[in-house]
Parts: structure tokens; C-alpha cells; sequence
């Protein structure tokens, strides 16, 4: 049996937002990809984009509005969504929602 070996550079210093509300751990793989791990708690917050990403959830779910948009989505555990760079999304949370954001 062989397994592979995932090796990235980890920030151990957790990115802490919204006091608390979002806690997140950034990635770098060795190809150079960047993403980050965290959870969202319970509560409605509106994130700002730079680059264009995308949230995977891996547990939880939550409802999202991008930015232009009037209508909310429903997204649960193993969905994604995509989020365009230099733009915004809202995101509604009822229990803790964990995910990983792919930056692109």
C-alpha cells in the first residue's frame, strides 16, 4: 500500500475575522496554490474578494448572495460556489459551517 504525502506551507497564525466569527488557516502548496481551511460560525457577513475563488463546503450549510445578485442560494456540504475576483458575497450561517476556499 502506498499513500502519498501532501506537503504545503501551513500559516500556523489562524486569520481571524468578524471578532471571531470567521477562523481560517492559509495554504501554499509546492505547485504554488493557495487555500485556505476554516469555519464560519453562526452569522450573516459579508466577505470581499481579490482574486477569483472557490468556497468548497465540507460541512454545514449555508445560504449566499453574490454580489449583483438579489436572490439567495442554498448551498450544503460537498457543493461549491464560485466567487468572481475584485468582487463581494454575502453569506448567511445557522451552525457551524467548515470549508475550504481555492484561490485562483
Amino acid at each position: 500500500m502506498t499513500t502519498d504525502k501532501l506537503h504545503a506551507v501551513v500559516t500556523t497564525r489562524a486569520n481571524v475575522y468578524f471578532e471571531g466569527k470567521c477562523v481560517s488557516h492559509g495554504l501554499e502548496l509546492p505547485d504554488g496554490t493557495k487555500k485556505s481551511v476554516g469555519v464560519i460560525l453562526p452569522s450573516t457577513l459579508n466577505f470581499n474578494t481579490g482574486a477569483p475563488e472557490v468556497m468548497e463546503l465540507v460541512e454545514g450549510e449555508c445560504k449566499v448572495r453574490l454580489a449583483g445578485q438579489q436572490d439567495w442560494k442554498h448551498y450544503t456540504a460537498g457543493q461549491s460556489f464560485e466567487v468572481p475576483g475584485h468582487s463581494s458575497f454575502e453569506i448567511e450561517v445557522s451552525r457551524p459551517l467548515h470549508y475550504i476556499c481555492h484561490f485562483e
